[in-house]
């Protein structure tokens, strides 16, 4: 039998999947399922293109149900006090400066599951995250990006 992914996270990260879990399942379902019932009222559902649009957005959300728990269910809660500050490492905060003079960025590493660029937070699984991981505050780090390769000052780890 396959071993199932383990999907590290902060507690907030892992509450955060779990309301959105329970949004789904008492909010989104009703809708989705309302909005079935009209469409099957229109007639013909051969030709039904709200009816069609339905049943998709069915399949998203029973998917993506389906996705969040099996994320909660295999979550490994990543405990603050098993985080080191001397080396870059999952939940914490990294802030690195682009070399020879770029601009200073700070990133956190979560898990896959929590990962959202715009808020700063990035994937352990992703390229700078993979290059900077185990790394001190003062190394030198070469990073492989879709874009090219970048090195990159690590200037601060909280």
């Amino acid at each position: 039998m396959a071993t199932e992914k383990v999907f590290p996270m902060t507690l907030a990260g892992k509450e955060k999947l779990e309301q959105e879990l329970e949004m789904l399942k008492t909010v989104k379902r009703k809708e989705v399922v309302e909005r079935i019932k009209i469409a099957r009222s229109f007639g013909d559902l051969s030709e039904n293109s709200e009816y069609d649009s339905a049943k998709e957005e069915q399949a998203f959300v029973e998917g993506r149900i389906t996705t969040l728990e099996n994320m909660i269910r295999n979550a490994k809660i990543i405990e603050e006090s098993e985080l080191t500050t001397d080396a870059v490492s999952l939940g914490r905060t990294v802030t690195f400066v682009e070399l020879p003079d770029g601009d200073e960025e700070s990133y956190t590493i979560v898990g896959s599951a929590e990962a959202d660029p715009f808020e700063g937070k990035i994937s352990n699984d992703s390229p700078i995250a993979k290059s900077l991981m185990g790394k001190k505050v003062g190394d030198e780090v070469s990073v492989q990006t879709p874009g090219g390769e970048m090195s990159v000052r690590i200037t601060s780890i909280k």
